[in-house]
C-alpha cells in the first residue's frame, strides 16, 4: 500500500469520528476520500466505516438518509468497475430502498441508481427485474420531463427485450423511438447499434425475412457514421465495430470480422476505467471468430485471457479455473462453454468438466432470482450445454459399456425438468410465514400489473407504476430472506429410489429430453436404463407438428382418416415406445412439444379400417400416467383407498353465450357417485371454491378454459370471474385429485424443460399432485360422457389413472355412440399426470405385522421346546450309559 493511500484511508476514519461535525458531512467526506483513491481495498475500509457509522448513530434527518444514499451509489459504482457484480446490485439496491422509504429529493437517483442497476439486472439475466427498474425510471423521466432519460429508459428496455427473446418488442420500440422523437446524434446512433443487432437475431433461420441481415448491416454503418460526429464516443463505436464483426463472423467473413474486432477492441481501451468484464466480453468474442475458423488452440489461448481478466487469482497452467475461484458471471459461463467445446474434440471427459463449472455458476445466477420468468430462462439456457453432455455421455457408453455414463447423462436431462415448479414445491413447505406471506404479495402483484396490461390502451400507467414499484419492495424482501438460505443447487437424483418405485408400481418410464439437434428418449425398467437418439431434422419434428394439426378442430380426422391412421403410426415408430413390455403401466415424461401429444392416440400398427374402435391404439397396449419429470412421479402422492369427497363447480352459464348444457349431466352422474358440496350457477364463484377447496379429496371444475398466447396467460372461468393461471399459486390445497373439466387447461406458453405455462400448472403449484387435465377445446356432450365412465371407474375401485385408460375404451366400445365421435379428437384429450400407486392399508398393515410376529413367536417356542426334547432325549442316553 502507497503513503498515499494509507494517509487517505487514515483521514477516512478520522472524518468519520471528528467531533462536532454533521453526521451527512462526515460520509461526505468520507466518500471523497475514497473516490480521490479508490481501490478494493479502500472499497472494504469504506463498507466497513459505513457499518462502524450506523452502530454508533443512526441517521435521522433527510439530509443525513441522502448521504447513505449517495455513499451507496458511489460504493455500488466502483464496485461494478472492480467486477464485484453482485455487491453493486446490492448497494444500489439498498440506496433505492432507502431513497423511496424516505420520500428523499435532491439526487438524480434515475442516473446514479436506476439507470446503472436495472443494466446489471440486465447483464446478471434477471430480466423482470430490469424490466421493471427501468418501467419505474421511464415514468419518473416522464414526469419530470426529463427527454434524454426517456430515451435512455427506451434503450435499456430495449436491451431486456432483446436479452430475454423478445426480438419484434425490442424492434418495435427502437424503430417507433427512431421515426418519432427528436434526438442528438449519440442517441440515433446508439439506438440504430442496437436495432441492428436486434435485426440480426430475428435474421437467425427466418425465412420469411430474407432481407433482415441487410437491414442488420446497414444500422450497423448508419450508427457509426452518428457516432463519429459526437467526441470520446469510444464505447459506443466500439460496440458498434463488435456488432459488425459478429455479423461477418456469422457470414463467415472472418478477416472482415475480425479487422472490426480489432477496431473496437481499440477504441474501447481508450475509454478511462473499463470494467473488466467488458474487456473479458470482447476477448471472448476473438476467441469465437477463432473457433469459428477452427484454430482451436489459438481460441483457447484467448479463452485463458477472459478467464484472466475476470478471475484475479487464475492459474494459467491449468487450462480451467478450480471451482472455488468461480463466481455469478454470465461471461464466465460463455467462455466456459466455448472451452468445453474446444475440448470436446479430443478430450470429451475434460469438456465434462468445463461443462459442469458452467452448471455450477448457472446455479449461482438462479440463487438471485425471484421472478419466474426469469428462472425459466435461465434454465433455458443450459439446454444446448445439456444436449452436448448427453450426446458426450452416450458417445462414452458406446466406447466402454459403463452403465454409469448413462445415468449421470439422465441425472443432466432431470435437472432442466420442471425446476422451478420443483423448487417452489420443496421451498414453500420450508418457507417461514414471513416469507409465505411475502410470496403472497408479490403475486398478488404481478397478477395485479397482468390484469391492468390486459387492458392495452386503456390501462392506467400510474396503476401499473405503484404496482411495479410494490412489488419491487417485495422483490428486495424476499432476496434478503433467500439469500440466507441460497437454495438452488440442485443434487444428484437417487436412482434407487425411482427404479424401486418403478418396480413397486409395475411400470416402465419413457423418459424425453428434446434438445435442438436431436430428440434422446431414456426407457427405464427392471433397474436398467437405455438411451436412444433421432435426429430432429430431416423432417422428423414435422411429423410430430403434422399429427397435432389433426387435433386443432373436430373434423380434422373425419376427413382424412388413413392419413391420421399413417401419421400416427409414423410418430410412434419415430417415439420408439416400448412394445413387449412385460409391464403394462407406462409413465410418460415428455419435453418440448410432446407436451401436447397425446400418446394414448398414437397407432401402433397401421390399417385400412375407418371404425375408430378397431384402430391400434397405444391406449391398448398400455395403462398410461403422464409426469414433469422423475423426481416428481417418485414423490407423487399416493392415491388413498378411503372413501371419496367431491366439491364440484359447474358455473353452467345458463342462457348466457357461454352456456355447458352438458355440464349439468355431467354434475348428476357425479353426484349420484360422490357424496360432497357441488356449486352451481352463482354459486360457482372463485371465493366459494377458495373456501371449500381444502375439504373435499376430488376437486372437479366443469367450466371454460383458456390456453392464452403470447400476449394473454391462460385462464379458467368462474361464474363471477376470469382467473389467471398464475393466480392458483396462492391457493394452499392438497386433494387426492384435480379433474379440469375444461377446454385446453393443459396448454399455455410453451417453454421447453419446463412445459406449457397452463392452468394445470397454476393448481400444480397450488399444490395439486393428481391430475386429469384436457390438451386441446373439448367437446360438451363427449366430455359428459367420459367424465360419467371416469367417476364410475373409480367409485369401483380402479386407481385414477386406470379409471382414465379404461374410461376411454368404454367410450370406444360403447355402441350408442356413433363411429364419427369416437375419433380420437373426442376421447384422447384429457390426460393423467400424478401417481399411480395406492395408499397402503394402514389397518391391514398392522394386521399383517401382527400375524408376522405371531408366526414368528410360535416358530421360536416351538423350536425352542424341540431343542429341550432333544436335550433331554440325549441326557437319558447319557445317564443310561452310567
Amino acid at each position: 500500500m502507497n503513503l498515499y493511500h494509507l494517509y487517505g484511508l487514515i483521514f477516512l476514519f478520522v472524518n468519520l469520528n471528528v467531533f462536532g461535525q454533521n453526521p451527512e458531512d462526515k460520509i461526505y467526506n468520507a466518500i471523497d476520500v475514497f473516490v480521490a483513491n479508490p481501490s478494493e481495498k479502500a472499497l472494504q475500509n469504506l463498507t466497513n466505516a459505513e457499518n462502524t457509522f450506523w452502530k454508533n448513530q443512526k441517521p435521522k434527518t433527510k439530509d443525513e438518509l441522502l448521504s447513505i444514499v449517495v455513499l451507496n451509489c458511489n460504493k455500488a459504482y466502483y464496485q461494478n468497475q472492480f467486477g464485484q457484480t453482485h455487491h453493486a446490485i446490492s448497494s444500489y439496491e439498498k440506496a433505492w430502498q432507502f431513497y423511496q422509504k424516505y420520500k428523499l429529493k435532491d439526487y438524480d437517483i434515475i442516473e446514479y441508481c436506476l439507470k446503472p442497476l436495472g443494466n446489471l439486472y440486465t447483464v446478471l439475466g434477471d430480466y423482470d427485474s430490469a424490466e421493471n427498474t427501468i418501467k419505474q425510471y421511464y415514468f419518473i423521466a416522464e414526469t419530470e420531463k426529463n427527454q434524454s432519460q426517456k430515451i435512455a429508459a427506451i434503450l435499456n428496455l430495449s436491451n431486456v427485450y432483446q436479452s430475454s427473446g423478445k426480438i419484434s418488442m425490442a424492434i418495435e420500440l427502437l424503430e417507433n423511438t427512431l421515426k418519432t422523437k427528436k434526438l442528438s446524434n449519440e442517441l440515433k446512433g446508439i439506438l440504430l447499434n442496437n436495432l441492428g443487432n436486434n435485426y440480426l437475431l430475428s435474421s437467425d433461420g427466418n425465412l420469411l425475412f430474407p432481407g433482415t441481415k441487410e437491414k442488420a448491416e446497414k444500422a450497423f454503418e448508419s450508427s457509426i457514421k452518428f457516432l463519429q460526429k459526437e467526441k470520446d464516443q469510444f464505447e459506443t463505436l466500439s460496440n458498434s465495430y463488435r456488432n459488425l464483426a459478429t455479423f461477418n463472423r456469422q457470414r463467415r467473413n472472418f478477416e472482415t470480422a475480425s479487422s472490426y474486432l480489432e477496431k473496437a477492441e481499440k477504441l474501447f481501451l481508450k475509454t478511462p476505467d473499463h470494467q473488466p468484464r467488458k474487456l473479458a466480453k470482447l476477448y471472448y468474442e476473438k476467441a469465437l471468430i477463432l473457433f469459428d475458423e477452427r484454430k482451436y488452440e489459438e481460441s483457447s489461448n484467448q479463452i485463458m485471457v477472459v478467464f484472466k481478466t475476470l478471475i484475479p487469482d487464475y492459474n494459467s497452467k491449468n487450462s480451467l479455473p478450480n471451482k472455488n475461484q468461480l463466481y455469478a458471471e454470465t461471461v464466465l459461463v460463455d467462455a466456459l462453454d466455448l472451452k468445453g467445446e474446444i475440448l470436446n474434440i479430443n478430450q470429451p471427459k475434460k469438456a465434462l468438466e468445463a461443462f459442469a463449472l458452467s452448471f455450477y455458476i448457472e446455479d449461482l445466477l438462479m440463487n438471485g432470482l425471484v421472478y419466474e420468468n426469469s428462472k425459466i430462462l435461465m434454465q433455458l439456457r443450459s439446454r444446448n450445454r445439456t444436449e452436448k453432455c448427453i450426446s458426450i455421455y452416450n458417445n462414452l457408453y458406446e466406447k466402454e459399456g459403463k452403465a454409469e455414463y448413462l445415468e449421470q447423462a439422465f441425472q443432466l436431462s432431470e435437472r432442466t425438468k420442471a425446476g422451478i415448479l420443483k423448487s417452489y414445491r420443496s421451498n414453500i413447505k420450508n418457507a417461514s410465514a414471513a416469507e409465505k406471506q411475502l410470496l403472497q404479495q408479490f403475486q398478488n402483484l404481478n397478477n395485479a400489473i397482468l390484469k391492468e396490461q390486459q387492458k392495452g390502451d386503456l390501462a392506467d400507467i400510474s396503476k401499473i407504476n405503484q404496482f411495479i414499484k410494490k412489488q419491487n419492495e417485495s422483490m428486495l424482501s424476499l432476496k434478503k430472506i433467500q439469500a440466507e438460505n441460497a437454495d438452488y443447487i440442485p443434487e444428484n437424483y437417487e436412482l434407487k429410489s425411482l427404479f424401486k418405485k418403478l418396480e413397486n408400481d409395475k411400470a416402465v418410464m419413457v423418459y424425453y429430453f428434446m434438445g435442438a439437434e436431436k430428440l434422446y428418449y431414456f426407457t427405464l425398467q427392471h433397474n436398467r436404463i437405455s438411451l436412444k437418439r433421432v435426429p430432429i431434422g430431416d423432417g422428423k419434428i414435422t411429423d410430430i407438428l403434422f399429427f397435432l394439426d389433426y387435433f386443432n378442430d373436430a373434423n380434422a380426422i373425419i376427413n382424412d382418416i388413413s392419413g391420421y391412421n399413417r401419421s400416427g403410426n409414423n410418430v410412434y415408430n419415430l417415439l420408439q415406445l416400448p412394445g413387449n413390455s412385460v409391464y403394462q403401466n407406462l409413465i410418460i415424461v415428455p419435453d418440448g412439444i410432446l407436451n401436447f401429444l397425446p400418446f394414448e392416440a398414437l397407432i401402433t400398427r397401421k390399417s385400412n379400417t375407418t371404425n375408430f374402435a378397431k384402430m391400434h391404439y397405444l391406449l391398448n397396449d398400455f395403462k398410461i400416467a403422464y409426469n414433469n419429470s422423475a423426481n416428481m412421479y417418485v414423490n407423487s402422492k399416493p392415491i388413498p383407498k378411503s372413501e371419496k369427497t367431491v366439491l364440484g363447480v359447474f358455473p353452467v352459464f345458463e342462457k348466457t353465450a357461454f352456456e355447458l348444457a352438458y355440464s349439468k349431466k355431467e354434475l348428476e352422474s357425479i353426484r349420484i357417485n360422490f357424496k360432497g358440496k357441488y356449486l352451481e350457477n352463482s354459486e360457482a364463484s372463485f371465493a366459494n371454491f377458495k373456501q371449500n377447496a381444502t375439504n373435499y379429496s376430488i376437486l372437479h371444475l366443469s367450466t371454460h378454459a383458456s390456453s392464452g398466447d403470447i400476449e394473454t396467460p391462460a385462464s379458467i372461468k368462474f361464474y363471477d370471474r376470469e382467473v389467471l393461471y398464475s393466480e392458483l399459486y396462492n391457493l394452499n390445497i392438497n386433494p387426492d385429485l384435480m379433474v379440469l373439466s375444461a377446454c385446453e387447461t393443459g396448454i399455455g406458453k410453451l417453454y421447453k424443460a419446463e412445459g406449457a405455462m397452463s392452468v394445470a400448472r397454476g393448481f400444480q403449484f397450488a399444490g395439486a399432485q393428481n391430475l386429469l387435465f384436457s390438451l386441446w377445446k373439448v367437446n360438451d356432450y363427449t366430455t359428459s360422457v367420459f367424465m360419467t365412465d371416469f367417476y364410475k371407474n373409480i367409485q369401483n375401485k380402479q386407481t385414477y389413472f386406470e379409471a382414465n385408460t379404461n374410461a376411454k375404451l368404454d367410450f370406444l366400445n360403447d355402441k350408442s355412440i356413433p363411429n364419427a365421435k369416437k375419433s380420437p379428437y373426442y376421447w384422447s384429450s384429457f390426460v393423467y399426470y400424478g401417481s399411480v400407486s395406492t395408499e397402503e392399508n394402514v389397518s391391514n398393515y398392522i394386521v399383517y405385522i401382527i400375524s408376522l410376529l405371531t408366526v414368528i413367536g410360535l416358530f421360536l417356542v416351538f423350536n425352542h421346546y424341540r431343542k429341550w426334547k432333544i436335550f433331554m432325549k440325549f441326557s437319558k442316553k447319557r445317564n443310561t450309559k452310567k
